[in-house]
């Protein structure tokens, strides 16, 4: 294809050329040329200048030829026109054909003016996502327990239990992309969620389940600033807004994941991000740091509050707000090194769903505040996140939901090693402690949670990432019903493909 470039020296030509042979009676008033002067053929040039313009709608290495051959033989001047030898009359009468129109846009153009258009917005979408497997082995302790007795189990994942081998913990796909420059949009569906009370109260697996659906505004080109509209994460808790897929510890902490249990809801929400912190955040990206997602350094929102998937119950909303701010350690002399601080809260209103069916009549004070600092492991690294607040949680002896205290977080050590002849790797050890209700099970059953898990996770190839953990626990379990301390060892495996 050619350029509006390839189209003016042709132009040009026409036009020299008509100047010079517009009519037979200019041609008639030109003297005769000397004798034995070379003859211009006049008629010869118009042809090849006709071939030249139908030949510009074909491929572009024609093109490149045409124009050397144009570069080989420049046209003439308009000076050198008006300057040319004398014509003959019968010869000029011969010379004056119809005039030759000016050449107009060719077909080639107009397409290259829909390339630069970019392309349509169902082109740029992208389909992803992650599947995680997993072995959950009790090692030792009380994998089962009599009536009214806690049994060794997590609420990170309900396959945590005695007659259980291999099971899928997340099946992700994830839709996404630009709309517009100034809209995006994220849809995220789960295919391994589970399905209880169904007949003679057996459980089903692999449902398909919505975790995100949310567009991104931007009333800005760069895009720093953005409302977020529909079912997204709680931007509550470094760990909980943090992806799964990129988290060391197979379980998010008891502490932190009950003041947003499946961390989503449906509400609105917008965060800024100041290009020092983006710029921070791409470096360490770029270097393979587990990050804690595409979310602003502050943010502020409102959603139902009920939870993920669940219908609102009543009038309140929940606000929530989320600040973080990186540090880069250059002038301590830790090169390279980046301390993140910050912290998070929500004030809410929840109405618990209860045993004899439906949810609670009264909604229940739901509020927290947080911290959290992370230094990313290079090679060593630390990470932490603590909250306070009150919540429903079941009192035992009046057999009634109340509003108590909670407290609850974690530590963990890690670190990275970038070679090794089993791929890159991360070592990491946690400590977890919560004391509180849980919100999200029946009745809000108090959880009185210590857990002390060491592990590793590497990476053969990027598609692959494979994470080992062992675990000494001791648990409540989440039911209302059930007493005491269960006690035990768990062995964990998993495996996560990404595509």
């Amino acid at each position: 294809m050619f350029s509006a470039w390839g189209a003016r020296p042709a132009t040009f030509v026409v036009a020299a050329l008509m100047a010079s042979t517009g009519s037979p009676a200019f041609a008639q008033a030109v003297p005769a040329p000397a004798p034995g002067a070379a003859q211009p053929d006049y008629l010869g040039i118009i042809a090849d200048l006709q071939r030249q313009i139908d030949e510009l709608k074909a491929t572009v290495n024609e093109l490149k030829a045409e124009k050397q051959a144009a570069a080989a033989t420049p046209a003439p001047p308009a000076a050198m026109a008006s300057a040319a030898p004398q014509v003959a009359a019968p010869v000029a009468q011969a010379s004056a054909p119809a005039p030759v129109p000016a050449p107009t846009s060719p077909p080639a153009q107009v397409a290259e003016a829909g390339s630069k258009r970019g392309k349509a917005w169902y082109e740029k979408l992208q389909l992803r996502g992650y599947t995680q497997m997993r072995l959950n082995t009790i090692v030792s302790g009380d994998a089962e327990a009599p009536a009214g007795v806690s049994r060794l189990r997590t609420i990170g994942d309900g396959d945590v239990r005695s007659d259980s081998n291999f099971s899928f913990r997340r099946v992700r796909l994830v839709l996404q992309g630009d709309v517009s420059d100034y809209v995006s949009l994220y849809l995220q569906a789960d295919l391994a969620s589970a399905v209880s009370n169904q007949s003679a109260g057996e459980r089903r697996e692999g449902f398909a389940q919505l975790r995100d659906a949310y567009a991104d505004v931007f009333p800005t080109k760069d895009k720093s600033f953005r409302i977020r509209l529909g079912q997204s994460k709680i931007p509550y808790g470094w760990e909980n807004m943090q992806s799964s897929s990129n988290r060391l510890a197979l379980d998010r902490s008891d502490g932190i994941n009950t003041g947003a249990p499946s961390e989503r809801d449906i509400g609105i929400v917008a965060y800024y991000t100041p290009d020092r912190v983006q710029d921070i955040w791409d470096r360490l990206g770029k270097d393979g740091q587990k990050l804690f997602g595409n979310y602003g350094a502050f943010g502020l929102g409102a959603f139902n509050g009920q939870g993920t998937n669940r219908t609102e119950t009543n009038d309140n909303v929940m606000v929530v707000g989320l600040a973080t701010w990186p540090f880069e350690l250059d002038a301590l002399g830790l090169d390279g090194q980046v301390l993140e601080l910050g912290g998070s809260f929500y004030r809410n209103r929840v109405n618990p769903e209860i045993r004899t069916g439906g949810v609670s009549p009264i909604d229940y004070k739901d509020n927290r505040i947080g911290v959290h600092a992370i230094l990313y492991p290079q090679p060593f690294g630390l990470q932490a996140e603590w909250n306070w607040g009150t919540g429903p949680e079941f009192d035992p002896v009046t057999r009634q939901i109340a509003e108590r205290p909670l407290n609850g977080g974690y530590v963990q050590a890690m670190a990275r090693v970038r070679q090794s002849p089993l791929g890159p790797f991360y070592p990491f050890a946690r400590w977890q402690y919560y004391r509180g209700g849980f919100k999200g099970a029946t009745n809000a059953p108090r959880l009185e949670t210590e857990e002390l898990e060491f592990g590793f996770e590497f990476l053969p190839t990027p598609a692959l990432e494979l994470t080992v953990s062992y675990g000494f626990a001791s648990r409540k379990e989440a039911d209302e019903r059930r007493f005491g301390q269960a006690e035990g060892e768990l062995l964990r495996i998993q495996a996560q493909w990404n595509y």
